[in-house]
């Protein structure tokens, strides 16, 4: 395995880039033609050690993030310490990023090869067997819930906080809100998969401690983003639609908390499970 020493070239790509400006025609008789910005998107091939893996169809901006959080909520590596060196390549809309990870990481990988083709709808990229899409996880420590007050205001400040889909709309948002309340991470994607994995590979680069907070999704809240969740080492996560009851059932079988946040209403606790009447009269 290549030393602890090894240099890193994991360098923060965090400013987004500004949406691409098109014009359009408005149908209402007058054909005026006016300017819109649209979310950009483009091809990401990822390769571990030379050996390609996977295409994702992913916003451009905080790739090296992306490509970290994939890495370990896919489960090509175990830790961010397996990623050695992250290199992206190529212009507009192809781009590649060759990973380079440890042995035991890369061992792995060619024991469980699989071909991935990643779209920007996909729910469970690739996968075609049953065993990958409802894997063996490792069941987190549980944690305390967030406090109420974190949760004050913070549709709005969510909406603050995307500036991408301010100006072109198109987007999810996955954000961290530290354990003072505060949103300290913002990443956005036309993949709801895409920017949670770029959260995680925030979280992970800049050490933050990703159980010292919760994290927030945009998007529905479906399966795999509780297998991303549990397998990046999340105590909370929070979604602003419902979730399904697949996503509950393996919330609590996770000890992972689970948290919507309707529109007009206080949040709901899905996960941990309530205490039944019964128990709290």
């Amino acid at each position: 395995m290549p030393s602890p020493d090894a240099k890193r070239h994991l360098t923060a790509v965090d400013n987004p880039t500004e949406p691409t400006g098109y014009q359009y025609a408005e149908l209402d008789g007058e054909a005026r033609v006016e300017d819109a910005a649209l979310a950009e998107e483009c091809a990401l091939a990822i390769s571990y050690n030379g050996i390609s893996y996977a295409v994702m169809m992913v916003s451009p901006s905080a790739l090296e993030d992306f490509v970290a959080g994939f890495s370990l909520s896919s489960a090509v590596v175990q830790s961010i310490d397996d990623i050695y060196d992250i290199q992206i390549e190529g212009e507009g809309i192809a781009l590649h990023a060759e990973v380079d990870i440890g042995n035991r990481a890369f061992w792995s990988l060619k024991e469980q090869r699989r071909n991935l083709a990643g779209t920007t709808g996909c729910g469970l990229c690739g996968v075609e067997a049953l065993e990958q899409a409802l894997p063996e996880l490792r069941s987190l420590d549980p944690a305390p819930l967030p406090p109420a007050e974190h949760f004050v205001d913070l549709r709005q400040r969510i909406n603050e906080a995307q500036e991408l889909a301010r100006r072109s709309g198109a987007l999810h948002a996955a954000l961290f809100v530290d354990a003072d309340g505060a949103l300290r991470l913002c990443r956005e994607d036309i993949g709801r998969h895409n920017a949670l994995d770029k959260l995680i590979g925030a979280l992970l680069r800049q050490g933050l401690d990703p159980r010292a907070g919760f994290a927030v999704v945009t998007s529905r809240c479906s399966l795999e983003l509780i297998h991303k969740a549990v397998r990046a080492g999340l105590s909370t996560l929070v979604s602003l639609s419902a979730p399904t009851t697949l996503t509950v059932e393996w919330a609590r079988r996770h000890h992972l908390n689970l948290i919507h946040l309707p529109h007009h209403s206080a949040p709901r606790v899905y996960s941990p499970a309530p205490q039944a009447k019964a128990d709290i009269e």
